[in-house]
Order: structure tokens, then sequence, then C-alpha cells
């Protein structure tokens, strides 16, 4: 375990768990800088570690939404889920593959600028305001779904995020499905998701630093769970015009150190 108390670790993933759970996310994209720059993993192994974090929270996070959201509404839109997930899958697999090839310093660049990228769309695209008819149909509206769920598959495993912050606003203005909806659909995309880049990772010798850092990882996995709860009771607490800048400035100074880690 890094040199860190097991009080930090915890205490850093209940925040970061809390800040997801406020705007309806993992906190994925704000545990990687912290990994890089609190903790001092290289660039791989923190998203390597990222990754195995943020597969625990999404697994549970889709069970605790069947209350509101059931199952058989999720299912009943599988012609969602299936779209995505033909692109998301396979650019999971090569986006991981991509990331182990890389030099630690340039993955650092590379995690900087996507890190950006995810403020910007928290300020231009996360919730938007309501579902209406898909933006295309039949052929096409496949063709362009599974071009996003490719993009998106190799953001979220180069970054070892479950991808939510760009799920939901693609399912949202290109399904035109209900947002609440469209949570759980993402969730429900990003998991198998998920595992692929998971798998593909443990092929890597860096995949070793699961076994070596395994306190570690179940101290801040615990801290998240136990955050992204109390986020998600927080919702609503904390206007979205208000938090989402905030939300968006803390990503992008995180880039500029983890720029700078590089």
């Amino acid at each position: 375990m890094k040199s860190k108390s097991r009080t930090a670790i915890f205490s850093s993933g209940l925040g970061i768990g809390t800040l997801g759970g406020l705007i309806g996310l993992g906190g994925a994209e704000f545990r990687l800088p912290l990994l890089i720059g609190m903790f001092g993993f290289n660039a791989l192994p923190a998203v390597i570690i990222n990754k195995a974090v943020s597969l625990v929270v999404v697994a549970s996070s889709l069970p605790f939404r069947a209350g509101s959201i059931p199952f058989a509404n999720v299912l009943d839109r599988w012609d969602i889920i299936a779209t995505l997930l033909a692109g998301s899958l396979t650019g999971a697999w090569f986006g991981a593959g991509w990331a182990t090839r890389l030099k630690s310093h340039t993955l650092s660049r590379v995690l900087a600028i996507l890190l950006v990228a995810i403020a910007v769309v928290l300020l231009a695209g996360h919730k938007p305001a309501a579902s209406g008819p898909p933006v295309f149909s039949g052929v096409i509206l496949a063709l362009v779904g599974m071009a996003a769920g490719f993009g998106i598959g190799v953001v979220a495993s180069m970054m070892g995020v479950a991808g939510g912050e760009l799920l939901i606003p693609t399912i949202v203005l290109l399904f035109g499905a209900d947002i609440k909806l469209a949570g759980s659909l993402s969730l429900a995309i990003s998991l198998p998701t998920m595992i692929v880049g998971f798998a593909r990772y443990s092929r890597d010798q860096s995949f070793s630093i699961i076994r070596s850092e395994r306190k570690f990882l179940m101290l801040m996995a615990a801290g998240s769970l136990a955050g992204a709860f109390i986020g998600g009771q927080l919702l609503g607490i904390v206007p979205a015009p208000v938090l989402l800048p905030i939300l968006a400035a803390v990503l992008l100074i995180s880039a500029v150190k983890v720029w700078r880690h590089a």
C-alpha cells in the first residue's frame, strides 16, 4: 500500500464518491487525478486501479436504482443497450490496448486532455433538459449509435471510468430516452464495457498492481461506495447550475496537475 494512512485512502474515496453521487456519476473522473497526484501512482497503474474501483461502484449502483427504475423498464429498451454495446465493447478493448502501449508520459498527457473534455461535457451536455423523439431512425440510428458507443468505450477504458457522463447525454439526445431511465441504461451498458476493458488490461504486466495494492483498492472502493450513497441522498440539494461549474473547474485543475505529472 502506498505511504498514505488507511483513513486518508477511505476519506478520499468517500469524498470522490460523494462528488460523483451529487451529479449521478461514480466519481471515477475525480478519482483518477487523485490516484496520480496524491497517491503517486503512474498513469497506467492508476487507470487500472480506477477501473477496478469503478467496476465495484457500477455493479452496486444498478441494483440500488432498481427501486425507482425497475429492471423490466431497462430491459424494455434492449435496443439501446444492444446498439451502444455493439460499439462500446470493441472500443473498450482497443482503448485498453492503446493505453497499455503508450509510454507513461504520453498516457498522462492523453488523460489530461480527456479530463478537459469531460469538464466540457459536464458543462455543456450533462443531464439534458428533456427527452424527445430520436434524432435518427432505422439503420442510420444503429450506425450512429455504434459509432458513439465505440468512442465512449475507448474513452472509458483509457481513463478507467464508467463513461456515464458521456452515455447519459448520448442516450437522451440520440435515442430520446427519459433522463432517469438513461441513468440506469448507462449503467447496464457500462458494466459489460468495463469488464471487457478490465479483461484486456489483465493481459498487461501492470495488472499486477491489483494484487500488490489490493488493500488500497478495497479501502478506496469502500469509501467510494459509501460516498456514492451519501451523494445520491444529497442529490438535488445543491443546484446543478452551481455544482457543475465547480466540478468542471476541479477537473480542469486536475488536468493541469496530471499534465505536469507526466
